[in-house]
């Protein structure tokens, strides 16, 4: 009698980052979680000021920042079966009207109901991509609504599910700060509008996608564009080419990472701190700047280290890691790659054998891809689950909500960027747009 050959299958894994919380706090698992807070309702804490549970100690939220309003009890009540059922029926009664715009970094719950799903330059591209929606519903944060109403139709409503869901890297860089600093680089370079003899600018400034409308709109007045972590090299060649120095804000490791793989030195970045005079640097290190870094950061990249990636490599001997642009340089340095959440994804999509992967990027989407590629092993460099704080915010209730109400005729929580600093912010982001990597 021969044997019969059985082949085990992988093991599912739940691509939610939610169940895997509720779990913590349950008991049920040994994992841990930043905040146990994690596993209420976002409504619970909505009317606080503050990113949320799971966010930085050190970011204070700054006054007069967005804050929603009490959704009603409906949706509160209302369990995830019940919210995917009411979305999808809002969807299809909806069908081309409306497009719903997920990116990476939010929960499972709400990407599965995304028509597109992608990182900030992919969604900015699909934003233009339906000229004939009447409405472009962006589950991630505000400055992403923000660009989505910049390059939508000014018919189109752009709505934010959770006003709340900002960005605390983004708040890290105001418009007054900026402006400030302008006017101290102005006092060291001269001249900042007249091209020297070789036709450069003194000063281009770069801003980072995850900046506000109205910093968007001091770039595109001041001959400046905007990057993403996709295109950020292409943007700092761009803008080499049109002056001495950049200006790149808000996030410092993102500006530091992309100038040292292009050849600056070190030492030709110095750090620009709004809260110091010439933001902490001389006058001589200012003259011998190539990048003048902002003093900004993502919280959630800030958490990745070298001794995590040690310890990956001793508990998984060949484990590949890759971690994105926005985690300190002493992290991108140790780890084998280092790339925007859209090259991570094309990275392990294109591994043809089974491979081990420790990636340092927010968990949802690293939850997301272990499921997707079973026959990879996937994990998180952070061992503790800690979801980014506001992109946490967007839950299948307001998602719920902010459709239904399309469907009665009502436009909740739509985005608007006054005109005189959309006028030059699009500028700005249309010559991202063409900087294509």
């Amino acid at each position: 009698m021969s044997a019969t050959l059985i082949t085990l299958q992988p093991r599912p894994i739940d691509p939610s980052v939610d169940h895997e919380i509720q779990a913590i706090v349950a008991g049920e698992t040994t994992a841990e979680t930043c905040n146990t807070d994690l596993a209420a309702s976002p409504w619970t804490f909505d009317t606080r000021p503050g990113y949320g549970p799971g966010s930085s100690m050190g970011d204070v939220i700054p006054t007069g920042a967005p804050r929603q309003g009490q959704l009603p009890a409906e949706y509160r009540e209302a369990d995830e079966e019940e919210l995917a059922a009411r979305i999808v029926a809002a969807k299809q009664t909806l069908g081309d009207r409306v497009v719903v715009l997920g990116h990476f970094y939010q929960r499972e719950e709400v990407v599965t109901h995304a028509d597109y799903v992608g990182d900030s330059f992919q969604l900015a591209n699909a934003a233009l991509e339906h000229p004939d929606a009447e409405a472009i519903v962006f589950c991630g944060v505000h400055f992403m609504a923000e660009t989505a109403d910049l390059l939508s139709r000014p018919e189109q409503a752009v709505i934010l599910p959770n006003l709340a869901a900002g960005c605390s890297m983004a708040d890290m860089a105001d418009i007054d700060q900026v402006e400030e600093c302008w006017e101290q680089l102005a006092d060291v370079y001269g001249d900042m509008e007249t091209p020297d003899a070789d036709g450069l600018l003194p000063v281009i400034p770069v801003t980072y996608m995850n900046s506000s409308a109205a910093i968007k709109g001091f770039v595109g007045r001041h001959g400046g564009i905007v990057c993403t972590s996709s295109n950020a090299r292409t943007v700092l060649e761009w803008a080499f080419a049109r002056g001495r120095r950049v200006l790149f804000f808000p996030d410092q490791h993102l500006g530091r990472n992309t100038a040292k793989a292009m050849g600056v030195p070190l030492e030709q970045m110095p750090m620009w701190n709004p809260r110091k005079a010439l933001g902490g640097s001389t006058e001589a290190q200012l003259e011998d700047a190539r990048v003048i870094l902002w003093h900004g950061f993502c919280s959630v990249h800030r958490r990745f280290t070298v001794d995590q990636i040690a310890a990956a490599r001793a508990e998984h001997p060949g484990v590949r890691v890759i971690v994105h642009p926005e985690c300190p340089m002493d992290v991108v340095d140790a780890a084998d790659e280092a790339g925007s959440t859209d090259y991570i994804r094309k990275a392990i999509a294109a591994a043809s054998e089974p491979t081990t992967f420790a990636i340092g990027t927010e968990i949802n989407l690293v939850q997301r891809l272990a499921a997707q590629f079973p026959q990879h092993e996937i994990f998180c460099l952070d061992p503790v689950v800690c979801p980014c704080s506001t992109m946490y915010r967007i839950h299948p209730g307001y998602l719920a909500w902010v459709l239904e109400g399309l469907v009665a005729g009502e436009v909740h929580n739509r985005i608007t960027v006054p005109a005189d600093v959309a006028d030059p912010a699009r500028i700005a982001l249309e010559r991202m747009l063409a900087a294509k990597p």
